[in-house]
């Protein structure tokens, strides 16, 4: 692929300024995050405390990703993102207030660290969707390569300015920056010409398409991106919790200590943005990108519990970032691109109800076999798991794409018998969402099959008298 590939997302005007107010958004969203652990801390002395504050946080994402899904199908996205955004900057204020003042402590850091996780769970499927409206088809894959790579390389700055800021005037300051950071969103959404843009509104087409039960309907009939969807949270769960394996390993076999931790984060960002470099570069990304990232991420992940030392591990832990991007972006475009446009808000709220359980169940387990397994043996033992699933998954979704349909239509011929036509449609490209689209046949013409990339298509005509 073209080096100018890399960035081809950003030859659509409506994107560069999206993008650029993301990474303003972004810087200020981790500067926040830092300065609410460290303000939890200081002010509770407990890590259990501030663990509760990120699961308040992440708690919405389970009830509300859904109705937020149902939203974003249903209404225009910038009157939801203004309020979404508005709603951001209020709680990062009010964060700022008890941080400056002490009024209301941590009961009301507590209470606004759920409300902000609400909005985010509601904001997240309508902010997909609104992304993927501003840029073509062929560069949706690299649009979330470089949203990857705009949020670790603003995770990266943002916690970086944000301890020098919290160590010379405290967490307050954090919490005003944060909430300025949203008005780069707002000016964005104003900025952003509707003339480019599709439809926003999709309209409701009656009771299958109506709410949140419609989505799981249409999801149960999807076995493509299901799969996709089960392995992604069997990924996320056992292979993308370093936050608790590399802590175990500092703590233990590597005796690395704070110091050898704080390393290690920083290596595993920089994956993340050589992962993001790598997605980009990619012209397309399909299953077979998801099950390749997904055994090199298992592999190394074993390969890690073998890791004498360090610097060892943090030279394989930098690759694994990097699958982890790539598996990210590839799952997230294959939900965009595979999916019934009417229903792509409630697929991406699945997707983001998959990572938070993920984070949800993977983060406990890690820590309770690192505790009672050893951290060496948790990383090789869900490694190989990771490793059996993705092999099962990829066999299944083999399956999947040379799977044949039968579709049986009847033709009614002037003068003629009734014949029953039989369609044998074998989905080879793209499985996921794909829609048959049978022309009537006029007497004597051939009957086309249509919407189906690649697909083989044998006519079979059965005398009915």
């Amino acid at each position: 692929m073209a080096r100018g590939a890399t960035f081809a997302a950003l030859r659509h005007r409506n994107y560069r300024i999206w993008a650029l107010a993301g990474f303003v958004s972004v810087i200020g969203t981790w500067m926040q995050v830092l300065g609410v652990n460290w303000y939890v801390l200081k002010a509770t002395g407990s890590a259990t405390s501030m663990g509760f504050t990120v699961l308040l946080q992440a708690a919405p994402t389970l009830l509300l990703s859904v109705w937020g899904g149902v939203l974003a199908d249903r209404l225009p996205a910038r009157p939801l993102l203004i309020a979404a955004q508005v709603a951001h900057a209020a709680l990062a204020a009010g964060l700022a207030a008890v941080a400056l003042t002490g009024v209301g402590g941590m009961p009301l850091i507590f209470a606004i660290s759920l409300a902000t996780g609400a909005v985010s769970a509601i904001e997240g499927p309508v902010m997909g969707r609104w992304a993927s409206t501003l840029v073509d088809r062929e560069t949706l894959g690299n649009a979330l390569a470089l949203g990857s790579l705009t949020n670790s390389a603003g995770r990266i700055l943002g916690m970086s300015l944000g301890a020098v800021v919290v160590a010379a005037v405290g967490p307050g300051l954090l919490f005003g920056i944060n909430a300025a950071s949203f008005a780069a969103v707002v000016v964005a959404l104003f900025a952003i010409r509707p003339g480019a843009l599709p439809a926003q509104v999709v309209p409701d087409a009656g009771p299958t398409r109506g709410g949140a039960r419609a989505g799981f309907a249409y999801l149960r009939g999807q076995p493509v991106l299901l799969l996709a969807l089960a392995l992604s949270f069997v990924l996320g769960s056992l292979g993308r919790n370093y936050q608790v394996t590399m802590a175990a390993m500092s703590d233990g076999p590597l005796d690395a200590g704070a110091s050898g931790y704080g390393f290690l984060s920083t290596v595993f960002a920089v994956g993340t943005v050589l992962g993001a470099f790598v997605a980009a570069r990619r012209r397309s990304l399909g299953y077979r990108t998801l099950v390749a990232a997904g055994l090199l991420a298992s592999g190394l992940q074993i390969v890690a519990g073998l890791a004498p030392g360090t610097w060892s591990f943090a030279a394989i832990i930098l690759p694994i970032a990097a699958a982890a991007v790539i598996i990210d972006t590839t799952v997230g475009t294959r939900a965009q691109l595979d999916t019934d446009g009417a229903m792509r808000g409630r697929v991406l709220a699945a997707l983001a109800v998959t990572g938070s359980v993920s984070a949800a169940v993977g983060a406990p387990l890690l820590g309770w076999l690192a505790e009672h397994a050893g951290p060496r043996q948790t990383l090789i033992l869900a490694g190989s798991a990771a490793a059996i699933a993705t092999v099962a998954a990829a066999v299944a979704l083999d399956r999947q794409r040379n799977r044949a349909t039968t579709l049986t239509l009847v033709v009614p011929q002037p003068r003629h018998p009734v014949r029953r036509v039989a369609f044998r449609v074998a989905r080879i490209a793209r499985p996921s969402g794909a829609v048959c689209a049978i022309a009537p046949a006029r007497p004597g013409s051939a009957v086309s099959g249509s919407g189906l990339v690649g697909s083989a298509v044998s006519r079979q005509v059965i005398d009915a008298r």
